[in-house]
């Protein structure tokens, strides 16, 4: 969850790396008592995300600084649209202006790229999960981002959902151990309000998987056809989610084979910062 105290910690520490002992530019050239007024503008079409991470860029570098956003986190922008208007310092506003557009235009790229993958599977039942792929130390970030393109979260972390993968199972078998007996085991051994998940990657691994009452099964780089054969195989009695080979080009067929979630970690890995400009004007 991107709390305020997450915020103004990612930012002051983004502030500090960027101008360690001050702005020297803006010391030099820019009067200390000038103003300034800038506008946010959308060059390029897109959702936006990051509202109140640009506010805190501003307002840590000079707490007078004024932030009016014209549009609200979630929100469909067009080209040429004013997102957002500071005024204020003419030396705080420079110093931050980098800073709060890094982050701006790294969300609004995030939630406009999750839209158009929830775009495409629109008429399905198929819902737009995002992954473990974050920039490190930026999670609550990209994650709030994800949701404000229509998408949703995956496990935030290693420590709130137990997901057994390829590695997992192997060496949960090892020895010739029983899958099933082994799954169970570890059910038994959990809350029961801890969500279990388990990938598979063969259709020979749903049955003994389904067997042991796990909550959800990835079905991990299967074609079309096994996908709507797992589904088929899994009949309700646990949520499938599909992974793998997912792009804008192929999402739409994966929704229609009746999965109920897709991880795209391309959602958090591979989105283009957008296009926004800070047009700043000195007083």
């Amino acid at each position: 969850m991107l709390t305020t105290e997450i915020i103004n910690e990612a930012v002051s520490r983004a502030l500090h790396e960027d101008a360690p002992t001050g702005d020297i530019t803006s010391q030099h050239l820019i009067p200390a008592d000038a103003t300034a007024t800038a506008e946010l503008v959308a060059r390029e079409p897109g959702v936006f995300s990051g509202g109140e991470v640009f506010i805190a860029a501003f307002k840590i570098t000079d707490a007078s600084t004024s932030v009016e956003l014209k549009i609200a986190d979630g929100e469909k922008f067009v080209a040429g649209q004013l997102l957002a208007v500071v005024s204020g310092n003419a030396r705080a506003v420079l110093t931050a202006e980098r800073i709060g557009l890094n982050f701006t235009q790294r969300m609004c790229g995030i939630a406009s790229l999750t839209a158009q993958y929830v775009e495409a599977v629109a008429g399905t039942n198929a819902k737009i999960l995002d992954t473990r792929k974050t920039t490190p130390g930026l999670r609550p970030f990209e994650r709030h981002a994800v949701v404000c393109g229509g998408g949703h979260n995956h496990r935030y972390s290693l420590s709130d959902q137990v997901l057994a993968k390829d590695n997992h199972l192997a060496v949960l078998t090892r020895g010739g151990k029983d899958l099933t007996t082994e799954l169970k085991r570890v059910r038994s051994e959990i809350s029961p309000n801890i969500k279990f998940e388990v990938e598979v990657d063969r259709i020979d691994q749903i049955a003994p998987v389904l067997a042991a009452n796990v909550d959800i099964i990835m079905l991990d780089n299967f074609t079309l056809v096994e996908l709507r054969e797992g589904v088929a195989l899994i009949g309700g009695k646990a949520v499938v989610e599909a992974s793998g080979g997912v792009n804008l080009n192929t999402v739409a067929a994966i929704a229609a084979t009746g999965v109920d979630v897709i991880s795209v970690g391309a959602l958090t890995h591979s989105a283009r910062a957008l296009d926004l400009g800070l047009d700043v004007k000195i007083n």
